[in-house]
């Protein structure tokens, strides 16, 4: 009884940004948990790439940063397709500059795919879900959601604007059975994360900084995810939930 919990078996889940990454991890991990998954991007070749490792994966093609462009889309495919009952905002993007030399494009550009994003698929899914008063939002936030570092304050901004939109979503929607939810991973080994990876100094200081004494792994993220898309998770709403091996519970 306990595990059916869990099942996804029969339900559909939109994961955008997912053709890399933590993106298409989640949409791997939950095909496992039974759920018929639509992956999201802009690159068609990538995006064919990523359903290619998923068993009956769709593709659904469209810029996250234009309204009028994630509306037409969802509302197209729930007509053809029919209901997307989770969705994953995961969509977004890191530039590295101190404050002071901040670009104010990249800035923008920032605002546009971590923020805007969220809003603008988050409301067209959130409409079809409302009219069958059920649905799971969950949205990617970060451990940059409760702390700072050096060098990525705009990124940071936006990571704390995900976790007050997703309490926002909860407030409003909870009423009409929709659950919204984040989670926030601390350093994962990511296409993001290339450049930090890479440097041997960030990766000592990372180390001695978490607890758990490593980068995490992509596939520790799954289980967040299944348990918010899923029954287990009925009465959580407005919840960010830390997948960051200490990170944030230490000093």
């Amino acid at each position: 009884m306990s595990l059916e919990l869990f099942d996804l078996t029969g339900r559909r889940a939109l994961i955008t940004g997912s053709s890399q990454g933590i993106g298409l991890a989640l949409a791997q991990g939950l095909a496992r948990a039974g759920a018929k998954v639509v992956l999201n991007g802009r690159d068609p070749e990538k995006l064919d790439a990523a359903a290619a490792t998923i068993d009956g994966a769709d593709t659904l093609q469209f810029d996250v940063t234009n309204h009028a462009a994630a509306r037409q889309a969802i509302d197209e495919f729930e007509a053809k397709s029919g209901p997307i009952d989770i969705l994953v905002n995961n969509a977004g993007m890191q530039h590295r500059t101190p404050l002071e030399d901040f670009p104010a494009d990249a800035f923008e550009r920032l605002l546009r795919t971590n923020i805007s994003s969220v809003f603008n698929v988050g409301q067209a899914v959130a409409r079809h879900m409302i009219a069958r008063g059920a649905g799971k939002i969950i949205n990617i936030a970060s451990v940059q959601t409760a702390l700072a570092r050096p060098g990525i304050a705009p990124y940071t901004a936006t990571k704390g604007a995900v976790g007050n939109l997703t309490k926002g979503m909860a407030t409003d929607w909870a009423k009409y059975g929709l659950q919204c939810n984040a989670i926030a991973p601390g350093y994962f080994d990511t296409p993001l994360n290339t450049a930090l990876v890479a440097d041997e100094a960030f990766s000592a200081w990372l180390e001695k900084r978490t607890p758990a004494g490593r980068w995490g792994h992509v596939d520790e993220l799954v289980g967040a995810c299944v348990f918010l898309a899923s029954a287990a998770s009925s009465f959580v709403n407005g919840h960010i939930l830390y997948v960051d091996g200490g990170i944030t519970a230490s000093l």
